[in-house]
């Protein structure tokens, strides 16, 4: 018989989110170069972790649709304003 504790901690094997919600990121460089027009993207939405990334819903201005992208792919996006 399995019993389950009633006063469990939660479980902390589980990344946490390094983005938060309206934060602007961009994707990552494939090729190691840097982008210097690079999309930018803002974080909508935290969604759970997918093999051990966290997952984003992202969009950008330019499109009329989100994306769902891991926390691996994205990088903080430079500060248009300074």
């Amino acid at each position: 018989m399995i019993r389950f504790q009633q006063n469990a901690r939660p479980r902390t094997d589980t990344p946490a989110h390094l983005f938060a919600i309206g934060q602007i990121v961009r994707m990552k460089s494939r090729t190691g170069l840097v982008q210097k027009t690079a999309e930018l993207f803002q974080i909508k939405s935290r969604l759970p972790v997918k093999d051990g990334s966290p997952q984003y819903r992202i969009r950008s201005n330019e499109e009329t649709h989100e994306r769902v992208t891991t926390e691996d792919n994205l990088e903080v996006a430079d500060d248009p304003n300074g």
